[in-house]
């Protein structure tokens, strides 16, 4: 499932969590509660006992109302600040107009007897606090003390406040009722600002409006923002642990939808299959679909003259080009096929294999080449045991048998078949027969004592058959481009005309010569032509 392009994987949710918690948490933080922030610490809190060892303890102790000793007192210090990025001004105070005071504290169980300004950030606003009427000075209407529900309460004016400035109220308080001895309910702040937002906007409005916020454990994030952080810590330990332990493949980046039939080199058909089916899993939200037709890899020269047919009875001219099928081959086709066109994908490594009961492990190019001619027919004859050499090989059309004939051999062709089964080699002397495949060539040569035959070089699994060291170098890509090694081929993709931009093809080879394909390629021991010196030659330098 996706929206706009983007495929809604687990891995693709973890991503847009992760982008969406620093977004949110942002606005929230210094859109929403920053832009207008009236904050409140709570800096002291205590019993008049508790201060018995300190200078004026026994004062403090023993002070009175009215010549009344004072009931269990307390004091208190509070701070009022603007932790916001934007000046909090009257209006901005959620009371009504005629309601000169913007924040009231009440005391539970206790009575204010009397309280003070302590400090100010700023010496002008002192004014909000005490007036000069008539040459007396006296507490403004906002600033004072009640009693709301039986409870003390203080009263605090709607001070303008600059971002950052702040003020401090310290009162004495006495129980009033509860269980002596008790501890007192925590102060209750009642308090509301607007963020000053558009009327325009009332959903916004409703979010800036805030309640005074405690910002004494916070002074660097509000608690929203704190767990904003700690998802965003998870979803990215999350993604991290699923990258290390499930790690996932990107999507190529054109993914094209339809059936894109693929046929040709049964050497190359292991890699080219494994590329394929990675590219229809990342691609299957599209539609893309790969099909190797039965029969499809037989053989490079059979999967080019199946390209031939389905485009010849599709009936293209100019410049159109199938835009569903490529067919692959091990080194370039042969002359006289004007209407397909060669992509060269990468260069393959090639080995000789031997039955393991011949107890050869090492040829010379010379002893290779004189076996294949006829003139050494018994592994004896190199130093291996007593018993024929049989010679699987594949038919005339086999890229892998065309590269041994021009790489290995200097031209020459291999020996013509004795017998058409392979099984009707007769054990006691030598013999020469034919397969269609790269998996039968295997599967013959490692039952059959004394056979030799070739492969690309990542199909050999069996324990039954030796890969061949030439002239003491083994077959390694390393070797190859060392110039060591003589047994490789350049693998092309070959299109019946020019596929359409827009095509499953044109997307595929794009892919696996590109794209993510290449690393498939290289797991099955090839090497892509874009990572050689000339991409379009593609041959060891």
């Amino acid at each position: 499932m996706g929206i706009f392009g983007v495929e809604f994987d687990f891995n693709n949710i973890v991503a847009m969590v992760s982008v969406a918690i620093p977004v949110l948490a942002f606005v929230w933080e210094f859109v929403v509660i920053r832009r207008k922030r009236l904050g409140y610490r709570l800096q002291m809190d205590t019993l008049a006992t508790d201060t018995a060892h300190a200078p004026s303890a026994d004062v403090l102790a023993r002070m009175h109302d009215d010549g009344r000793p004072l009931t269990e007192p307390s004091f208190v210090l509070v701070r009022i600040e603007n932790a916001g990025w934007r000046e909090i001004v009257a209006g901005d105070y959620l009371t009504p107009p005629d309601d000169r005071t913007g924040i009231r504290v009440l005391f539970r169980d206790r009575r204010v007897v009397g309280m003070a300004v302590t400090e100010l950030s700023q010496p002008a606003l002192r004014h909000f606090f005490v007036s000069t009427r008539q040459g007396v000075t006296q507490e403004t209407d906002g600033f004072g003390i009640d009693e709301q529900d039986g409870s003390g309460l203080i009263r605090l004016p709607k001070v303008t406040l600059n971002p950052g400035a702040h003020y401090k109220v310290l009162a004495v308080l006495e129980r009033r009722s509860g269980s002596p001895g008790a501890a007192f309910p925590e102060p209750e702040f009642q308090a509301e600002v607007t963020g000053g937002t558009s009327r325009s906007f009332a959903w916004v409005r409703w979010l800036a409006r805030l309640k005074l916020a405690h910002t004494e454990s916070h002074t660097f994030a509000s608690r929203p923002a704190k767990v904003g952080l700690v998802l965003l810590a998870t979803a990215v330990l999350l993604q991290a642990g699923l990258t290390l332990f499930w790690p996932t493949k990107p999507a190529p980046l054109d993914c094209v939808g339809g059936t894109l039939h693929i046929q040709g080199s049964t050497a190359f058909a292991p890699a080219v299959q494994a590329a394929a089916k990675e590219y229809a899993k990342l691609c299957e939200a599209k539609g893309a679909k790969i099909a190797a037709d039965d029969g499809a890899f037989q053989g490079s020269g059979e999967g080019i003259a199946a390209l031939e047919r389905t485009g010849t009875a599709a009936g293209l001219k100019g410049t159109e080009g199938l835009a569903d099928r490529i067919a692959f081959t091990d080194g370039p086709a042969d002359e006289g096929h004007p209407e397909i066109l060669p992509r060269p994908v990468s260069y393959a490594l090639f080995t000789l294999v031997v039955n393991k009961d011949a107890k050869v492990r090492n040829l010379s190019l010379a002893q290779i080449r004189a076996i294949y001619a006829r003139k050494i027919t018994n592994w004896s004859e190199v130093g291996g045991a007593k018993i024929p050499v049989h010679l699987v090989d594949r038919h005339r059309d086999s890229g892998t048998r065309n590269a041994l004939e021009k790489r290995v051999l200097k031209g020459r062709s291999v020996p013509e078949a004795d017998v058409n089964d392979c099984a009707q080699l007769a054990h006691g002397k030598p013999g020469v027969c034919e397969v269609d495949s790269t998996d039968t060539l295997l599967d013959r040569t490692a039952t059959l004592p004394g056979a030799l035959g070739y492969s690309e070089a990542s199909s050999v699994t069996s324990g039954d058959l030796v890969k061949l060291r030439i002239d003491d170098m083994p077959p390694t890509l390393d070797g190859v481009e060392n110039g060591t090694y003589p047994y490789w081929q350049t693998e092309y993709a070959y299109t019946y005309g020019e596929p359409p931009a827009d095509s499953i093809a044109a997307a595929f080879l794009r892919y696996v010569t590109d794209q993510g394909g290449k690393d498939i390629l290289r797991e099955y021991g090839n090497r892509p032509c874009s990572e050689t010196e000339y991409p379009l030659v593609c041959r060891p330098t």
